[in-house]
């Protein structure tokens, strides 16, 4: 089996809400980038990558270029075994791991249906039926967070993201953490991100006047080593996602002692094959593990909860539909959320295919 074309397209994606973080980012419409790779046998494989503007060093338009650098090492090869590609493009090309990322889906979903498997059989095995979810909430007043999450919680949802810091109040992100955590009761997991918004001081601050409540903490700072003085001044637990994207800041945060918890990305990582081996180790060093993607759509969720569902059941503390959050949907028949979980979906690799009508005419090809 041989690739003989690469066609890939950019579909705006609009947030069902206004997405706040802190230091002005946020999500409301976004480019997702979709891929396809075919093959010489037929078979078609589906990648998707959707940067979202100032998170990570990413960008949607940056995906095109690096495709285009990519093309003549992809053309031609056996999409059969991803991680032999993976380091055939870390030779030809250095870094940008976001574009990476959406073709080693691909190469992934190419893999499962020569195989006639879905991917979780190839990542694993699969060790769950279903997934946790978590529920994130915009950085809004306090107020209107807790009735969120107590909306939420209705639908069956048992964690809870409260974004923070997006008006610079430290108080007021006190106030988000104390009400959203009266909300929802005893029992669900409550926890309070800054997506490295705050200062160590700041964090420092609202973690110290939540001390008392069952609460956790999210990347508050830019750098491994705040977020774990923050954790050591505040003795709350904490999850770490924008500092932790490859083996070594993993091994980092852990002698660091502030990754109670991690979100594995996959196009923080380049995809499923580095975000797999970034799941064995934390599965190894002990860490709770939000398996998913920064933004995005039916494909990449896809991708991620194949992950998920072939981890340990004990190691994964939640997934995320990305696909719920906005519109239009890649596959509109791709996984939904029922009763507070998530199933992956079923069929030969990723069990997904995007609508053609929803992702228009391509914005480049290459054959």
């Amino acid at each position: 089996m041989r690739i003989t074309r690469l066609t890939l397209w950019s579909v705006a994606l609009t947030s069902h809400v206004p997405y706040l973080m802190a230091e002005g980012k946020a999500c409301e419409t976004v480019e997702t980038m979709v891929l396809r790779v075919e093959t010489d046998a037929g078979l078609q494989g589906w990648g998707e990558v959707c940067p979202i503007p100032h998170y990570l060093p990413a960008y949607a338009r940056g995906v095109a270029p690096a495709l285009e650098e990519l093309a003549p090492i992809l053309l031609g090869a056996d999409p059969r075994g991803p991680e032999a590609l993976e380091r055939a493009m870390a030779r030809w090309l250095k870094g940008h791991p976001y574009a990476k990322s959406m073709i080693d889906i691909a190469l992934w979903d190419l893999t499962g249906k020569a195989a006639g498997l879905p991917l979780y059989a190839l990542l694993g095995g699969r060790q769950a039926a279903d997934l946790p979810l978590y529920h994130s909430i915009t950085c809004i007043a306090p107020e209107e967070m807790a009735r969120i999450a107590r909306e939420a919680q209705a639908t069956g949802i048992g964690q809870i993201q409260v974004k923070l810091g997006a008006d610079d109040d430290w108080q007021a992100d006190v106030a988000r953490l104390r009400l959203v955590r009266e909300a929802v009761g005893v029992g669900p997991l409550v926890y309070g991100d800054w997506n490295c918004g705050a200062s160590r001081l700041e964090a420092t601050r609202v973690g110290r006047a939540v001390a008392d409540l069952d609460v956790m903490l999210e990347q508050p700072c830019e750098t491994l080593a705040d977020c774990a003085a923050v954790r050591a001044a505040t003795g709350l637990p904490m999850k770490i996602d924008e500092a932790a994207f490859d083996v070594e800041s993993l091994l980092q945060a852990q002698r660091l002692g502030c990754m109670d918890a991690v979100a594995v990305k996959l196009s923080k990582f380049g995809g499923l094959s580095a975000a797999r081996r970034a799941r064995d180790l934390c599965f190894h060093l002990g860490a709770q593990m939000c398996i998913e993607d920064t933004w995005g759509s039916d494909v990449t969720t896809a991708a991620a909860l194949h992950l998920a569902a072939a981890t340990a059941a004990e190691s994964v503390l939640n997934v995320c539909d990305l696909s719920g959050y906005g519109a239009p949907r890649l596959d509109p028949a791709g996984p939904i959320r029922k009763a507070g979980r998530i199933a992956p979906p079923e069929g030969p690799g990723l069990g997904v295919t995007p609508d053609p009508e929803v992702l228009g005419e391509p914005l480049a090809v290459f054959d």
